[in-house]
Order: C-alpha cells, then sequence, then structure tokens
C-alpha cells in the first residue's frame, strides 16, 4: 500500500503507534487483566490466549502494508493501555473504527481522544470520505465515544444470529461520521 497512516499519533495524553511483534507480553498481559470487562462485548476476549495475541500482531502486520486495516497500540508513558485502529471492512469510501481500553484507565477520555487521532488520520488518506463506529446497543461506554466526536446515529438492527457475547442483546448501533477533505 503506498499511502497509510503515519505509524504514531498523537492524542495527548496517549499515543498511538503501530502494533509490534515484540508487544506481545505487554499486549496479552493488558488482554488478561481486562478481560472481565471485555468478555461482555468482545467476542474474542474470553479465549484470548499467548499464541492468539502473538497471531493478532501478525495479522496486524499483514493487515497494515496491504491496507486492510491499521492498527494502533494505545499508549501513555510508553505502556500499552489497550488498542484501537481504521479497518477497511465497511465498503468504499469507509473505514471502520474500533477500540477497547484497560478498565483501569477507563472515564479519562482517552478513547474520545484516541478516535480523535484516528479521525485525523482517516482524513488524510485518499480515498477515505466517511468513517464509522459499530457496536451493540447495550453497550452505551461504546456509544459515547461517537456521540462526544459528532458522529451521526445511520441504523439500529438486530444483529444475524442474536448477542454474539454476554453483555449484547443483539441490535447493532452504526454511527457514521463524513469527512471533509483535510485544508
Amino acid at each position: 500500500m503506498d499511502t497509510a497512516p503515519p505509524e504514531l499519533l498523537p492524542a495527548h495524553p496517549a499515543e498511538l503507534r503501530r502494533w509490534r511483534r515484540e508487544d506481545a507480553g505487554a499486549l496479552h498481559r493488558v488482554i488478561r487483566e481486562s478481560r472481565e470487562h471485555l468478555v461482555p462485548w468482545m467476542p474474542w476476549a474470553a479465549g484470548q490466549g499467548p499464541r492468539e495475541t502473538a497471531e493478532f500482531l501478525g495479522r496486524c502486520d499483514e493487515e497494515w502494508e496491504s491496507g486492510e486495516a491499521y492498527m494502533y497500540a494505545l499508549t501513555a508513558g510508553g505502556a500499552v493501555l489497550g488498542s484501537c485502529g481504521l479497518m477497511r471492512r465497511i465498503g468504499p469510501g469507509g473505514l471502520e473504527i474500533g477500540y477497547w481500553l484497560h478498565p483501569g484507565w477507563t472515564g479519562r477520555g482517552l478513547v474520545t481522544r484516541s478516535v480523535g487521532a484516528l479521525i485525523t488520520a482517516a482524513r488524510a488518506l485518499p480515498g477515505v470520505d466517511h468513517v464509522a463506529v459499530h457496536h451493540d446497543e447495550a453497550n452505551t461506554a461504546s456509544a459515547a465515544v461517537p456521540r462526544r466526536l459528532g458522529f451521526t446515529e445511520i441504523s439500529r438492527n438486530p444483529t444475524e444470529g442474536g448477542p454474539a457475547t454476554p453483555g449484547e442483546n443483539g441490535v447493532e448501533v452504526v454511527w457514521r461520521l463524513d469527512l471533509a477533505p483535510a485544508p
């Protein structure tokens, strides 16, 4: 891929940096410490062990190089606190934004600022005219982020197959933000 976002994005006081394979230990630790917080919303969280974490980081490299996804470690003071990224899985011109954070760091605006940094990066990518956030209706913490950043809720639909995790109610909410070209 000729054009990719920067590998380092400021999101003061946090910083987003491209995942590296050597982050496996830190990422696995944060997932393990966050498991109770993640399992209600993230289908992968219950079975995420060291092998799955290493495989995820390998996919991050492959997807970055192909332009399919740009996944970042959400860090502060050099410590890994969570993950976020831009993913090409919502059709032409769009990037889906995903995020999760260690529960010890929630409520500080870190995800909101990180998503703001991802929006800025997406705006600079050729051919990208919108970003979207998808979450289960019951995940009110995830809903607060796009609401704060000026996204528009565009749909609420039953999830095919029903809830995938214990916290979900099976209704997917989709938020969209149209991007004006960078000045």
